[in-house]
């Protein structure tokens, strides 16, 4: 449930990259992409205690190529932070959360964040922020104003503040992610959102779905 993987890099690939006169961004590109995706998936799975080294094996490269596109371990961590709130929060505009029921909302929400896959983990799991405001735009604030319509139409309980439902289901989402064993994605979609409604629904209405 990772982003689509890059094309296929050849060792000759990265080799050529790696020079300091090397002369084509898009070849570039692809073997950055290369390593975002192995670094991705090796955090999620090691619950980020994966190495720079792990990092470079997972994407067939050199130690030192990883080095070279990201100087550091910090470094590679803020372009994936980039990546993922760039995708999430343009997953949530498109799916315009805040615009329907309770349900469907959550729904479409889990949907757009388990689309951004292994790169939102990371997000989320390493408290990584690389810009602050573009994290609450793009990604609290729809999920917040989500939980906000839904509770000022009794849809959701309101004892509970906004902020924190709508951190939990970002906790959610990361922790079936990171679980095994892996749900299919549309079991995935169906467990998180229900785990999280059945919690959170205003008494009255959990009451009548019974």
């Amino acid at each position: 449930m990772s982003q689509p993987d890059p094309a296929p890099v050849l060792a000759s690939d990265v080799a050529r990259a790696a020079e300091p006169r090397a002369a084509n961004p898009s070849l570039q590109q692809r073997v950055a992409a290369a390593i975002l995706e192995a670094a991705a998936r090796v955090l999620t799975v090691s619950a980020g205690r994966a190495s720079m080294s792990d990092v470079a094996a997972a994407a067939g490269v050199a130690r030192a190529t990883v080095y070279r596109y990201f100087p550091s371990r910090q470094s590679l961590l803020d372009e994936l932070a980039r990546l993922a709130v760039n995708d999430a929060g343009a997953r949530l505009d498109s799916a315009r959360v805040d615009e329907v029921p309770a349900d469907e909302g959550v729904r479409r929400a889990v949907r757009a964040l388990v689309d951004v896959g292994d790169y939102f983990v990371v997000l989320a799991r390493e408290r990584v922020r690389a810009d602050p405001e573009e994290f609450d735009r793009g990604v609290a604030m729809p999920l917040r104003r989500l939980v906000e319509r839904a509770q000022s139409v009794g849809e959701i309980r309101g004892d509970i503040p906004s902020v924190w439902l709508a951190e939990s289901l970002v906790d959610l989402v990361v922790g079936v992610l990171s679980s095994t064993p892996l749900l299919g994605k549309e079991d995935t979609i169906a467990t998180i959102a229900s785990m999280f409604l059945d919690g959170v629904r205003a008494r009255s209405s959990a009451a009548s779905a019974s």
